[in-house]
């Protein structure tokens, strides 16, 4: 780490003395990243596997992200108490003894619930944007978050498509174990490299919840929670219904899907890739509005094509890039954005954001996944996707108007 505060940790690789290098924040972010989307591309087949109707499998991205969001309310506190290496350490050994059971499950409500239970590991993405904003100040932290994100997105870019591969050649199982061979490396990594970076720790867990009516009292904070909920919405609505347009209404094979899946991705990785340059001159606000209209704009042009009957998997994926990249441009900001408003709580305010988020993106999920079929086509799928991106706009506005109230970010 090359820019830190004043007395900060500085990091050495694979030395848990220091704060943690780079990769293994990478590392922490994409475990998570992987666990979600190597799935797209086998949900069909996981349908038929164990015979059950689609819209339950599906709840293997709704209600996982349901349930994730249940976990970062606690998780926040948790690593403000306890500190963050420990709390990673132990949900990456959850996940892995999670994997173990979806592997041997003999049936479709087994599997869900050990699925649930690997839900664990998406606290790593939480717990990385508190111990970046342990290490750097707001603006600096937007930049060192993006170009860690831009590094994650290589997992969600190449996942689907990996997965797609390994289902048609080895069935959908395949993802399982690739899953518990780069949960154990990870944890290795993480035991290895990650020194504590909370070094203001709580009195006790009870403190923690009693500071978030001090949270929740902050307007800022309820805007830039919102600003991410609303921007990753688009995105885990595209989760929750991009498969079966792709499948059933795009006749796309899983190993196409796959690698189609990959547009979303790649404009994520380069809007983060222009956070990490310009988040520290811009400001976040400024960010965030860019994002949110970059992504809007997408879903305008995905509409038009399918308006006049262009629907196909180019003009479906193609212009979606967009969002990704809007989003690339949003998140790293709306999450730095709302640890920074109350710096003391950095990990609670990562926690009951984050929860906020994911709980948000859950919804529309299921949403997308259950008011999709053949006769309604791709229409409510983008009817959400719009919606949500656009809605960032007005409470970017407001931030910015209430930022120039109070100062500050």
């Amino acid at each position: 780490m090359s820019q830190l505060t004043e007395g900060a940790p500085v990091s050495r690789w694979m030395d848990r003395a220091t704060a943690p290098h780079i990769v293994t924040l990478v590392l922490i972010t994409g475990i998570g990243a992987l666990n979600m989307n190597i799935f797209l591309p086998s949900l069909p087949a996981i349908a038929d596997w164990y015979q059950a109707d689609y819209a339950v499998v599906q709840l293997t991205i709704s209600a996982y992200l349901g349930v994730t969001a249940i976990l970062q309310i606690l998780v926040g506190p948790l690593s403000d108490r306890y500190g963050r290496r420990p709390v990673l350490l132990g949900s990456l050994m959850v996940f892995l003894l999670a994997t173990i059971g979806c592997l041997l499950a003999p049936t479709i409500e087994i599997f869900l619930a050990f699925r649930f239970l690997q839900a664990g590991i998406a606290t790593s993405i939480a717990l990385s944007r508190a111990i970046v904003r342990d290490m750097v100040p707001p603006n600096e932290a937007a930049s060192m978050l993006g170009y860690v994100t831009m590094g994650m997105t290589l997992v969600p870019m190449l996942g689907p498509a990996v997965g797609g591969l390994l289902q048609e050649i080895f069935g959908w199982q395949s993802t399982l174990w690739v899953l518990l061979a780069a949960g154990g490396a990870v944890l290795f990594i993480v035991w290895a490299d990650l020194g504590e970076t909370n070094r203001n720790r709580s009195a006790s867990f009870n403190e923690q919840f009693r500071a978030y009516p001090e949270l929740l009292r902050s307007p800022r904070f309820w805007g830039y929670a919102a600003a991410a909920a609303f921007a990753s919405g688009a995105f885990f609505a595209f989760l929750g219904g991009g498969s079966f347009v792709a499948s059933t209404l795009l006749g796309m094979d899983p190993s196409e899907v796959g690698l189609y899946f990959a547009f979303i991705a790649v404009g994520y990785m380069l809007g983060n890739f222009l956070t990490g340059r310009y988040a520290a001159r811009m400001g976040i606000n400024r960010m965030l509005m860019l994002g949110a209209i970059v992504a809007s704009t997408g879903m305008l042009i995905t509409m038009g094509f399918f308006a006049v009957g262009m629907g196909t998997p180019l003009t479906f994926f193609g212009p979606i890039l967009l969002v990704g990249l809007g989003n690339g441009l949003t998140l790293p900001s709306a999450n730095v954005g709302l640890v920074s408003v109350r710096p003391h709580l950095a990990g609670s305010a990562s926690g009951l954001g984050g929860a906020m988020m994911v709980g948000g993106g859950a919804a529309l999920s299921a949403i997308a996944g259950s008011v999709l079929t053949v006769e309604t086509g791709v229409w409510p799928l983008l009817f959400i996707m719009f919606s949500a991106s656009a809605l960032v706009i007005p409470v970017t506005l407001y931030l910015m108007w209430r930022t120039r109230q109070v100062g500050g970010l």
